[in-house]
């Protein structure tokens, strides 16, 4: 019986069911909060996903036979950030705390390859502002002009509006054009594989703004938040990354035996209509049908548009004008005598400097645990708005322009024990400026049942598409929580 339909005196209507569409880390999360208590009351969940696997960019990769551990090889993500809460949250909640895996912050360091040569970010390196003033005045990383002009960022003062503007704006107006090149564009924009000449600051940093208005100056913001976070005498600091000890499909592998609902693999969704009675029709790729009270879209917003363009076609045009880039990696093992560590978690490459590729991370500086003794593991990106014409590559040639650049970057000139390329086609959203504005649009133009959520709109790390997914699933029980009382009222007279 549909919930809007008074039903017959004495009988109880059956909880409602939400479709949730989409089995990546958003979804999953969205199904574990729908399976908790809302007010004491329960919801059915049916859980869809079109590919064979749960856990979307989430993949780990387990490769034995070069020792005792084996190699772990992340697809997607490699951890996780905790300054966030909701993924150490989700972990705790699912017993997954002794499996917890913070980085290796003795070899915390990070090199900027600037006119052909590694140089350190100086300590004290707060994203892009200084808070130490002796290695940043000692540091080779900028020039004596750029120090100059980071220092008047003392005296700049704050832009008073709330509009938004682009991150290299930001950064141009506050720190300089030469920040803007060897940090902010390779670093701060790197982060999220965006063009910093078209990239929302409000949607991706808006904690810069926060501390420009209120303190009048980054440096004092950055210098004021280093205070609060001193820790006590003898306390161990939080690891800004964190992982699980196996990779982080651990955390997709805990979730999924948890979830108690109608989870299937398999299964895509061909279409989406709504009933004349209220709630809606799922029409599946295998030729049957889905009743749903509600509906949660955890897709690429491509996806999501094709699924509303009938229900609600502005939503679903806005859903079309969000850009997408295409991005990969290559991970490769080699023997660590072939290899000599890096003291470093990793090199960030200026698009100034005109290599093939994005970053490298030096896997098993960030997390030892990531190889067998003897070995190393190295991971190299590519791809996006930097490096467009290295994702169009094959296999063959990719790997052997990977290998050059790591000659002539690391010194590695080995070949690698093995390799794994991972490519995402148009699967890295884009928060050009106005994106906050855009997706607010989105989300006025859907139908009150319907929710949009993932990495296309409020966030793309795993912290803020577990957070969207959860509440998402709270605010749609609620409404059909909302809803069911009414039809209880009107039932009963």
């Amino acid at each position: 019986m549909d919930l809007q339909t008074p039903f017959p005196r004495g009988e109880e209507p059956t909880p409602p069911r939400i479709a949730v569409i989409g089995g990546g880390i958003t979804g999953l999360a969205a199904a574990w909060q729908l399976q908790q208590k809302v007010e004491g009351t329960g919801f059915q969940y049916t859980l869809l996903e079109a590919s064979g696997r749960w856990g979307g960019k989430i993949r780990t990769e387990r490769i034995d036979g070069f020792g005792v551990s084996p190699f772990v090889v992340e697809a997607g993500p490699d951890a996780f950030v905790t300054q966030k809460p909701w993924a150490l949250e989700l972990a705790r909640e699912l017993g997954l705390e002794e499996r917890l895996l913070g980085t290796d912050d003795r070899r915390r360091r990070t090199y900027v390859r600037v006119q052909g040569r590694l140089t350190p970010l100086p300590e004290g390196i707060m994203l892009i502002v200084p808070t130490r003033f002796r290695p940043f005045l000692t540091s080779r990383l900028f020039s004596l002009r750029g120090k100059l002009r980071m220092g008047l960022e003392l005296f700049i003062p704050p832009r008073q509006d709330e509009t938004d503007e682009t991150l290299a704006d930001f950064i141009r107006r506050r720190l300089g054009a030469e920040v803007l090149d060897r940090l902010g564009e390779p670093l701060l924009a790197g982060i999220y594989n965006a063009d910093a000449e078209r990239q929302s600051l409000l949607a991706t940093f808006p904690r810069f703004r926060e501390l420009e208005r209120r303190y009048g100056s980054l440096t004092r913001g950055m210098w004021a938040m280093r205070r609060r976070t001193r820790h006590p005498a003898g306390a161990s600091p939080r690891p800004l990354f964190m992982s699980f000890r196996t990779g982080m499909a651990e955390l997709v592998e805990a979730l999924v035996p948890r979830l108690t609902g109608d989870l299937r693999l398999n299964t895509r969704v061909e279409g989406l209509e709504r009933r004349p009675t209220g709630g809606y029709r799922l029409r599946l790729s295998d030729g049957g049908t889905l009743e749903a009270s509600g509906v949660i879209l955890a897709i690429p917003a491509a996806g999501a548009a094709h699924l509303l363009a009938d229900l609600a076609p502005e939503a679903a045009a806005r859903l079309r004008a969000l850009r997408t880039v295409s991005t990969g990696t290559v991970s490769l093992a080699f023997r660590a005598q072939d290899a000599p560590r890096l003291e470093g978690f990793g090199v960030v490459i200026p698009r100034s400097e005109g290599r093939a590729i994005n970053a490298i991370t030096w896997t098993t500086a960030k997390f030892p645990e990531r190889a067998p003794e003897g070995y190393e593991l190295v991971r190299v990106f590519f791809g996006g708005s930097r490096t467009p014409h290295t994702f169009a590559l094959e296999d063959t040639e990719l790997l052997a322009t990977v290998q050059r650049e790591l000659a002539e970057i690391l010194g590695i000139r080995a070949a690698p024990l093995f390799h794994r390329i991972h490519r995402w086609p148009r699967a890295q959203p884009q928060y050009d400026v106005g994106h906050l504005e855009r997706v607010a649009a989105i989300e006025a133009a859907l139908p009150p049942d319907i929710r949009v959520v993932g990495s296309p709109y409020r966030g793309v790390g795993i912290p803020d598409c577990i957070h969207q997914g959860r509440e998402a699933a709270l605010c749609l029980a609620a409404v059909l929580e909302t809803q069911r009382k009414l039809s209880t009222q009107a039932a009963r007279g």
